[in-house]
């Protein structure tokens, strides 16, 4: 099971996520959400993150020229939406997917979130489906707080990407629901 904090907005959050064991850390660019930060501060978050921990930039673009600046700063994963073409890139692709949408195959994991990063909670029929479709490692997103992580992670997904459930405000990250979170996830597997 790997885990991702998304919605990071500083360094500091992004190395106490790394430090309680997250693989993956997301940073949000390019967007309407409250958690989007300058594609700089989201290269000083890719760079403050260790050799073993996963930079994700996250992005609800479809602008080319924005694509290109986040790809700029190499981060190891770009996360995008459905239909979003790409340039060629040594970055790993993931995908979100809703109800009604395909998941794609030009991408190397689908992530699956209704509310696009709202917190609203998963469709659990919708998941089910993907997960039992996909030949496609699945990311289950939505909605997940460190009380519902072990039910999340009994639907036997490869990943769990949380943001506003261990918020204490949009961007900003509680260090023990961050914990609550990544030890749920642990003792649930």
């Amino acid at each position: 099971m790997r885990i991702k904090i998304c919605g990071v907005t500083t360094p500091a959050d992004a190395c106490y996520a790394e430090e309680v064991g997250a693989d993956a850390v997301g940073i949000v660019v390019f967007s309407d959400s409250l958690r989007s930060v300058a594609v700089e501060r989201a290269g000083e978050i890719l760079d403050s993150l260790g050799p073993f921990t996963t930079g994700v930039c996250v992005t609800a673009t479809e602008n080319a020229e924005e694509i290109d600046e986040i790809l700029s700063l190499n981060p190891a994963v770009v996360q995008v939406g459905a239909g979003v073409s790409l340039p060629r890139t040594r970055a790993r692709v993931l995908r979100m997917v809703a109800p009604g949408e395909q998941p794609s195959q030009s991408c190397d994991a689908v992530v699956i979130d209704a509310s696009r990063g709202k917190g609203l909670p998963f469709n659990r029929e919708f998941a089910r489906q993907v997960l039992e479709r996909s030949s496609l490692p699945v990311i289950l997103a939505g909605g997940l707080t460190p009380e519902n992580a072990r039910t999340a992670v009994a639907l036997g997904p490869y990943a769990l990407d949380v943001a506003s459930g261990v918020e204490c405000r949009p961007g900003v990250k509680d260090p023990r629901l961050v914990r609550a979170f990544v030890t749920a996830c642990r003792r649930s597997t």
